[in-house]
């Protein structure tokens, strides 16, 4: 599991992937500089026994976004430059004068550390297997670098159904100055950002460790199922899971890999909480709610005894109005469903 995690997070400061959270691992603070020129004196680690002087990275001032606050808590994460401090200005001047540069005027070049931090940049600082779907911290970062640049997620004119505004990218915008603060001090502006790159960190950190620990382990256990399905039917269209594990993106991309035909259309899995069967509708697509092959109309919304007399299979706890899930107490009884559903 160390190995995966290395991997997988090549090119940042190991140690900090093995905390259980990461506040107070920086201790150099964020500046602002609207002047000309940087006054203060150089800053050294207390923690270097050779005192060399740490590095600083400039971003811009004014307000901000999440693509910018994570891209300034990632750079600090890599050994290059960990524990840098943050510089906020739009001043040519200032800026020249520093160690990196993220976000200031789409300005990229590598040989002298100056970074769009977009994904081109990002690929530069990390390795350039950053943006694969593999890599734990491109899986992070894509989406908020897309909703940044303004790139939608589906290649349609229609418009959404509905907003979110509950996602990471919100979440650090509104933590922008409100216009109706009293306070609108650079201080107070650099507090805010600083809330900003503590928020998308810790959920940076949290779902690399996710994937590296959870995730990425699960896939030798879906494609161990999968090679095992026609010993559970026929048909090949059922897969149990031997132990429950995050298992629906890995399902999509190995059905692709390994030419799977027929497409699997139940997933059977011990809901351990419970101590009950799980049969479960694979869905069309990843990011669709609508089901292959949904759990019969007729037993929809019917739960307990009424359930199990209109399947005729003992032991069936529910199944939901949209058919995508149901249940049952017993492992055969949840097989039983899944290929009666499969007739039906």
């Amino acid at each position: 599991m160390l190995s995966s995690l290395a991997s997988a997070t090549k090119g940042f400061n190991q140690k900090l992937f093995f905390f259980s959270v990461h506040k107070n691992l920086f201790t150099r603070p964020i500046i602002a500089m609207a002047g000309t020129g940087v006054s203060s004196s150089p800053a050294y680690s207390t923690s270097s026994p050779s005192q060399a002087p740490l590095k600083r990275v400039g971003t811009h001032n004014g307000s901000f976004h999440c693509d910018e606050a994570l891209g300034c808590f990632m750079i600090r994460l890599t050994d290059k430059f960990f524990n840098a401090q943050i510089v906020r200005s739009r001043d040519p001047k200032v800026l020249d004068d520093l160690d990196a540069v993220l976000d200031v005027g789409g300005v990229y070049d590598p040989s002298n550390d100056c970074y769009d931090h977009h994904q081109k940049g990002f690929e530069e600082v990390f390795g350039h297997g950053f943006s694969t779907k593999l890599s734990s911290a491109g899986l992070v970062y894509k989406a908020i670098d897309a909703i940044d640049n303004g790139i939608n997620q589906y290649d349609t004119d229609k418009p959404p159904r509905y907003v979110n505004n509950t996602n990471l990218s919100s979440r650090v915008g509104k933590l922008n100055l409100d216009w109706t603060e009293p306070d609108q001090s650079a201080e107070r502006e650099n507090e805010a950002f600083q809330q900003g790159m503590d928020l998308a960190g810790k959920e940076f950190l949290d779902t690399v460790r996710f994937y590296v620990r959870s995730w990425l382990p699960a896939r030798s256990i879906v494609v161990e199922c999968i090679a095992e399905r026609y010993d559970y039917d026929p048909s090949g269209e059922i897969m149990v899971l031997k132990r429950f594990c995050p298992w629906k993106l890995h399902l999509f991309e190995l059905e692709e890999e390994m030419k799977i035909e027929p497409l699997i259309k139940y997933v059977l899995y011990e809901d351990d909480r419970g101590k009950q069967w799980r049969v479960q509708a694979v869905a069309v697509s990843p990011d669709r709610f609508e089901s292959r092959k949904p759990l019969p109309a007729q037993w929809r919304g019917l739960r307990d005894d009424e359930l199990s007399k209109e399947a005729g299979i003992p032991g069936c706890v529910f199944v939901h109005m949209s058919g995508f899930i149901g249940g049952n107490q017993s492992y055969g009884g949840a097989l039983a469903m899944a290929r009666a559903a499969l007739k039906l």
